[in-house]
């Protein structure tokens, strides 16, 4: 499998505008900048870009895990934080905090804590980041 995006931008770093668009089309044309990075101004960033790719492939990647040790999933919700800190004279991700809220019928605590780590660990997103990951969860 290739996924592909596209990133267009015009002007200087810190003044000019961008806009990325996904392969599917769920993005397209998403306005970015400085702004929308490293403020608070409207659009998207690529630290939330992968934020979403990792809370995504987190709970994907549970979801399978709990499949495979006969488990089904009320609800799995996940959320990623992405922290972008100075790194030199750049930036860097250093840490991608997962915190998942699950409802899993008929599982134990101590499965669940194996099924879980092993999703972090098997994550294709969690696999290409250069950072510390962390993964807080409750069970339901």
């Amino acid at each position: 499998m290739i996924r592909k995006a596209k990133a267009v931008w015009s002007g200087s770093g810190k003044d000019g505008t961008g806009n990325i668009t996904s392969g599917s089309g769920i993005l397209s044309q998403t306005p970015y900048g400085f702004r929308s990075r490293f403020e608070s101004g409207p659009g998207t960033n690529p630290e939330e870009l992968i934020a979403a790719a990792h809370a995504g492939c987190f709970t994907m990647a549970l979801a399978f895990q709990l499949q495979g040790a006969g488990f089904t999933a009320d609800e799995l919700a996940t959320e990623a934080a992405v922290e972008l800190v100075q790194d030199g004279d750049g930036f860097k991700i250093s840490s991608s905090r997962l915190t998942l809220a699950a409802k899993v019928p008929g599982i134990s605590r101590e499965k669940f804590a194996e099924l879980a780590g092993n999703a972090e660990k098997g994550c294709p997103i969690s696999k290409v980041l250069n950072a510390e990951i962390t993964l807080d969860w409750t069970l339901a």
